[in-house]
């Protein structure tokens, strides 16, 4: 097992650990999994993303940009244990993958830069991870780097995360250049100077070091003890055997309420790393079970994780090539999975986003078990594993696998909305005619991106999770399914409305050598409080419009309504009043009176004012309370009205304002970079506006 070509496999599910590394863009994730990759003998020589040759970034966008955008798993076995590496990107573009990772993941590695420290995105990622207790550890990299100051960093650890985390290695430096490592329980230096680890004393001139840092940590593992007496014995002086304090410390690192501190340096620091994530980290039987449910939506309780249980397993990542089609990367939680077994798909929840519920039966081809781009063959899928499943072709992400005699629901992972829109078409008749098939396989990968076909604008819109989530779609389009696409202006969906009372004549008489056209009606028409609709009032007497031609005009003024009367947009909020008109015995008839509504409600108009209504967002946006003036005046720039904030939580505020669409289409840029990354926001659509007077003459002439 965990031979350079040879897929490892695990037996059972107490002998695998699944692993996410977390941490921002350029906090060395990817680097940290070659290093373990090359310790375990699982790749020769570890790769550089400088090279683009490292195993996790293998997408030919990773390797032009220099960082992941997907998430990759790779699998590595030390002492008979095989470890899960999933490497998810830094940049909060791409959270879907980083949240999919999680979801497949019983432990998270919080990977921090020992010359960068902590930024917001990871603070609250650490947070999330909290509300769910799932085991964590820290990581911090680059201790070699020419700016490293790990104490520093150390001290942002601690003061961010909060209580629990405690160092349990220092790193040896000497001109610059890391040694080893010395371990504060064992109280040994592991020296790396010659390439290979050593261990010896070290020595006194590290004795005040060792006991600055090993008081508090000690007391940290004795107050997550189980046993009670440690302390009192410890408070007494007495020597606390070593050995009952490492299966302490594995215990708490496992049910989430310690998170121990490593470090890692070039050749420095991964047989530290192995240990802790063999024996520290919790296995898929100590991780809790996602919520299941029927296909009714009826809790299922009982399920383990046991390889002779039912099947439940989740698609937790979809890969589209054109040659060797679609890829499935698979969590197992329950039962196993085999090669050739036909198994129930299930889908629901997002059909908001273009993911169409969905319950199919499918047959498994091949199993394999990926090593980045590698996919090793793989003779089951076993509880509490993660394979890869070939040709599913109606398998998407978040999509649950279960038995075709019991089809199960899991529950599917909080994922954020996608709110830049981005408005594109095809550059072609041929790219045209590509284009909806390859965007169908990009929002089955995707579940952050949600693609519109707007009626009203005519557009097609993919709603993005940033710039770079923008760029990197594009790209896909381009490359892997051959479809140019260009960007355009986003249109926002504006309303028309009458600024005022008036009353108006729709004349539509016309003769011709047979039947003619005769119809005239007299409307009133009058502007309704933002949000009243349409109402047709029928004030007629005596018959001088026939009743079964009243709905007609009713019917043609509905038709113009749609069509605007000013700049081509709908309109809205509009009291029409039918009060008199005339009729012909023969040549009157439903067309000629509609056609008379639509006359009647177009002299309207160049009697009264009309307005253009630009639509009104609610926005919350949550931010730390250092941005909090900041975002205030950008609101208020936009023309938005803020409405107020409240505390939520420690150190951020929640801010509610009103803003007119036209100005928020880029704010999911905008706040992330006036917030460092950290704000989020969730809009919701308010009401009609009128448009400022000088916005509306621009709209209305086309500038």
């Amino acid at each position: 097992m965990g031979a350079a070509g040879r897929a490892p496999a695990a037996d059972r599910a107490d002998a695998i650990r699944n692993v996410v590394l977390v941490g921002h863009s350029g906090a060395g994730k990817t680097t940290l999994v070659e290093q373990l990759l090359a310790a375990t003998g699982t790749v020769q020589r570890p790769g550089r993303v400088e090279d683009g040759n490292t195993v996790s970034d293998f997408d030919e966008v990773e390797v032009r940009q220099q960082r992941s955008v997907n998430l990759a798993v790779a699998p590595l076995v030390h002492n008979g244990i095989k470890i899960n590496l999933l490497d998810t990107p830094g940049y909060a573009d791409f959270v879907g993958d980083l949240r999919a990772g999680l979801r497949a993941a019983d432990a998270a590695l919080f990977v921090v830069s020992a010359s960068d420290g902590v930024d917001g995105l990871t603070q609250m990622l650490w947070e999330e991870c909290a509300q769910v207790s799932m085991p964590r550890a820290v990581v911090i990299t680059k201790i070699d780097h020419q700016r490293a100051d790990f104490d520093e960093v150390l001290t942002t650890c601690q003061d961010v995360f909060g209580d629990g985390v405690a160092p349990l290695y220092l790193p040896v430096i000497t001109n610059g250049h890391v040694n080893g490592l010395i371990g504060l329980l064992t109280q040994k230096f592991y020296n790396y100077a010659t390439g290979e680890r050593t261990v010896k004393d070290p020595g006194s001139e590290y004795e005040a070091q060792i006991e600055a840092y090993r008081g508090s940590l000690i007391e940290g593992i004795i107050q997550e003890s189980e046993d009670e007496s440690l302390m009192e014995r410890y408070l007494e002086g007495e020597p606390i055997d070593t050995k009952v304090l490492i299966e302490d410390l594995e215990k708490a690192v496992a049910r989430g309420s310690f998170y121990p501190v490593l470090c890692s340096g070039l050749g420095v620091g991964a047989q530290e790393l192995l240990e802790l994530m063999t024996q520290g980290f919790p296995s898929p039987l100590e991780h809790p079970m996602p919520e299941i449910t029927d296909l009714s939506g009826k809790p299922v309780k009982g399920i383990t994780c046991d390889p002779d249980g039912p099947l439940v397993a989740e698609v937790v990542k979809t890969t589209s090539d054109p040659y060797v089609g679609r890829i499935s990367l698979v969590r197992v939680f329950s039962g196993t999975l085999r090669p050739d077994m036909t198994v129930h798909v299930s889908g629901h929840g997002l059909a908001e986003r273009g993911h169409e519920d969905h319950d199919v039966d499918e047959r498994i081809g091949t199993l394999t078990c990926p090593l980045g781009k590698q996919q090793r063959g793989a003779a089951k899928g076993m509880a509490g594993d993660i394979v890869a499943v070939a040709k599913l072709s109606r398998a998407e992400t978040g999509d649950t696998l279960s038995e075709v005699e019991r089809p199960l629901l899991m529950t599917s992972w909080d994922m954020p909305d996608p709110l830049l829109p981005v408005a594109i078409r095809a550059k072609s008749k041929a790219d045209e005619d590509k284009l909806s098939q390859a965007l169908g396989r990009l929002v089955a990968e995707d579940p952050t991106l949600r693609l519109e076909n707007n009626a009203e604008t005519r557009q097609l819109v993919l709603w993005c999770m940033g710039e770079a989530h923008t760029d990197v779609l594009l790209d896909r389009l381009a490359k892997r399914h051959g479809v140019e696409v260009e960007r355009i202006d986003l249109r926002v969906p504006l309303r028309e409305t009458f600024g005022g009372k008036c009353q108006a004549m729709g004349r539509n008489v016309k003769q011709t050598g047979g039947h003619g056209q005769y119809a005239i009606c007299h409307l009133e028409v009058e502007p309704l409080p933002s949000g009243g609709g349409f109402e047709f009032v029928d004030k007629i007497v005596g018959g001088v419009v026939p009743r079964q031609f009243i709905p007609s005009v009713e019917k043609g003024v509905r038709a113009q309504m749609e069509r605007g009367v000013v700049a081509g947009y709908p309109m809205v909020d509009v009291r029409v009043t039918l009060y008199d008109g005339k009729a012909h015995s023969v040549d009157s008839s439903d067309m000629a009176f509609q056609i008379a509504g639509q006359l009647a409600l177009k002299e309207a108009a160049s009697k009264v004012s009309t307005l253009l209504l630009e639509p009104v967002d609610e926005l919350s946006v949550l931010v730390a309370d250092d941005y909090v003036g900041s975002v205030m005046s950008d609101l208020s720039s936009r023309r938005g009205r803020v409405l107020g904030t409240e505390p939520v939580g420690t150190g951020r505020t929640l801010v509610k304002a009103e803003v007119p669409e036209l100005e928020i289409t880029r704010y999911a840029i905008d706040l992330r970079s006036m917030s460092h990354g950290t704000g989020t926001f969730h809009r919701t659509f308010l009401r009609y506006e009128p448009l400022p007077p000088n916005l509306a003459s621009k709209v209305a002439t086309g500038d």
